[in-house]
């Protein structure tokens, strides 16, 4: 035992530990180490921020679709109010997350994470006011919920389902599956149609047309016609016929009918305007087209072989020929 104790192995040994504790010791130094006073940032409080964030990052996920999960069992609640609830838990838990995260990492207390938001709230006043309105029309949206997830809206020139709500965007599908980015100011503060808010029943209306010298009974009675066995129009809101005005070249009318699926408004049309041509033709209705009526005041007009129209003075006419 003596002998092993003076081995030359063991304060060898013993100096590689030492050393190996000394190079701990600076490493641990420069991981804590604070280059700024009173504030906690280092690598190592960095790091835990990082985690701590992408923790609550996977948990806003996991706690929004455990709820849209537990909400979709219930069939008497609306599938928009699913959609907003799940999106609210998420930014909540990202926000708490995210303060959580900054205190840890920076050692902030709550005074001063209000004083950095507030200098934050200044700077994208000035600089992203756009990006910050569409994020503020975004709670609008989520809250207010004028337009919900599945709703089928019109806006400006584009029409089709609405998918998502996002924080900044809502995505909206057209018939051609085409997706529209749409930012959340734009619908929170301009004119919108959305044909599945409220009353689930959409009246349609179907301009019309026809010659002078019909017959208003016959028209009326061929729209009405025109309008039966037409896939999704209802027969109670009746179809209406309604005379509208004497136009300059005909009778305008408009057919008025009613649907329950007002997202197909486009296809009751054309369905509508197919037999409307139809049964035109068999009853001889006319749908007139814009005339023009040319008078000249001196002198008159003759139609060449070629059918072109030449002025025809008639003082020149009874001059004799050379």
């Amino acid at each position: 035992m003596q002998a092993l104790i003076q081995s030359p192995a063991i304060p060898a040994l013993v100096l590689a530990l030492q050393n190996w504790q000394s190079a701990a010791e600076r490493i641990w130094f420069y991981l804590t180490y604070q280059p700024i006073p009173n504030v906690k940032a280092s690598v190592v409080s960095l790091v835990e921020g990082v985690l701590i964030l992408a923790v609550a990052m996977f948990l806003s996920r996991t706690l929004s679709k455990m709820l849209q999960n537990r909400i979709a069992k219930r069939a008497y609640l609306d599938p928009g109010l699913r959609y907003t609830m799940g999106r609210l838990t998420q930014y909540i838990v990202i926000a708490l997350g995210l303060l959580l995260a900054l205190s840890t990492a920076l050692d902030l207390n709550f005074t001063s994470l209000a004083v950095v938001f507030t200098a934050l709230s200044v700077g994208i006043g000035f600089g992203l006011q756009y990006i910050a309105a569409d994020i503020a029309s975004g709670f609008i949206l989520l809250f207010e919920r004028p337009v919900r997830v599945g709703d089928r809206i019109t806006i400006g020139e584009d029409e089709g389902d609405v998918q998502s709500i996002n924080l900044r965007t809502t995505i909206v599908t057209t018939n051609n599956r085409v997706s529209i980015i749409v930012p959340n100011s734009k619908l929170a503060s301009q004119r919108l149609i959305n044909w599945s808010y409220g009353d689930p029943r959409a009246r349609i209306a179907i301009p019309i047309g026809v010659g002078a010298e019909s017959d208003i009974d016959l028209v009326t009675q061929t729209l009405l016609k025109a309008a039966e066995e037409v896939d999704n129009v209802l027969k109670d809101p009746a179809p209406k016929v309604q005379f509208l005005k004497f136009g300059d070249w005909s009778l305008d009318f408009r057919l008025l009918v009613w649907t329950n699926r007002p997202r197909l408004h486009m296809q009751i049309r054309s369905d509508i305007n197919y037999r409307i041509d139809r049964l035109f033709r068999e009853a001889g209705i006319e749908i007139p087209f814009p005339q023009t009526e040319l008078r000249i005041r001196q002198g008159s007009l003759h139609i060449d072989t070629d059918d072109t129209l030449h002025p025809h003075d008639e003082s020149q006419s009874d001059a004799p020929a050379d």
